[in-house]
């Protein structure tokens, strides 16, 4: 009877969790109240993929310069000591911009992105996603950092193995789940990124995905066949990333709660 009870709860709680997709798929397979794949058409032919490619490849350069760095700085947090409690000052600073609106900086950060001429170039918003993503690439491989025993990195060290190799070979294969998920995690924060590519990005071809799905809103009313299905092929490829890495995603997962 229990078992019985567990299945049925897991299969109303995954179709709750299915409704929006559900809904998502039959208004993008309906024109004019008819059946109709016309909505994934037009997306073929108006250069819907070179924007998926470009969205790509600024989420996941965003989220592997904030992997790199955000290792680095939790590295150094966990593993060597700092006076006057300067370490927990640093992670409350991270935090709170991590907390602040992202709206504050933007005009300083534009004008910034303006003198160096990074303004419309894909290297300037890979750049401006750090204040999303490294706070959080930071907060979240700490825990997994602080799973790694010190002794594993003192053996190393007496062994002859200098700090790049200690962290390449023995501290970098340890937390590969965690780091994993991290990836996921902040390439989907670049994945949703709305406000700095709107700011930032001016010529149509390189905008990102979201500033595409919003042209479906539009003053004359919303183009909702239109609009769920590029929504629903933008969530494609970090729905198949997730599906891959699933395994260290979730080996990710328990490591850091242990």
């Amino acid at each position: 009877m229990s078992r019985l009870l567990h299945r049925l709860t897991v299969i109303l709680v995954s179709l709750l969790f299915a409704l929006p997709l559900l809904w998502m798929i039959q208004t993008a397979s309906l024109a004019d109240g008819a059946p109709s794949l016309a909505a994934f058409a037009a997306l073929w032919q108006d250069d819907f993929l070179p924007l998926l490619g470009n969205t790509l490849l600024i989420a996941v350069g965003a989220a592997l310069l904030s992997l790199l760095m955000a290792f680095l700085a939790a590295y150094g947090l966990v593993r060597y000591r700092f006076p006057a409690g300067l370490d927990k000052l640093f992670l409350l600073l991270v935090l709170m911009i991590k907390m602040m609106p992202p709206i504050v900086i933007a005009i300083p950060l534009y004008d910034l992105m303006n003198q160096t001429q990074l303004l419309n170039t894909r290297l300037g918003l890979v750049l401006s996603y750090q204040i999303y993503t490294l706070p959080f690439a930071i907060w979240m491989l700490l825990g997994f950092l602080r799973e790694v025993p010190l002794e594993i990195d003192e053996a190393g060290a007496l062994d002859g193995a200098n700090l790049g190799r200690r962290l390449w070979y023995i501290v970098l294969p340890l937390c590969a789940p965690g780091m994993v998920a991290t990836l996921i995690f902040t390439s989907l924060l670049g994945w949703n990124e709305f406000m700095f590519s709107l700011l930032f990005i001016h010529t149509p071809d390189r905008f990102t995905l979201p500033l595409y799905i919003a042209r479906g809103m539009t003053e004359d009313g919303t183009v909702w066949n239109s609009l769920m299905a590029s929504g629903l092929i933008a969530s494609l490829p970090m729905l198949l990333l997730a599906g891959y890495l699933q395994k260290y995603l979730l080996r990710g997962f328990s490591m850091g709660l242990k």
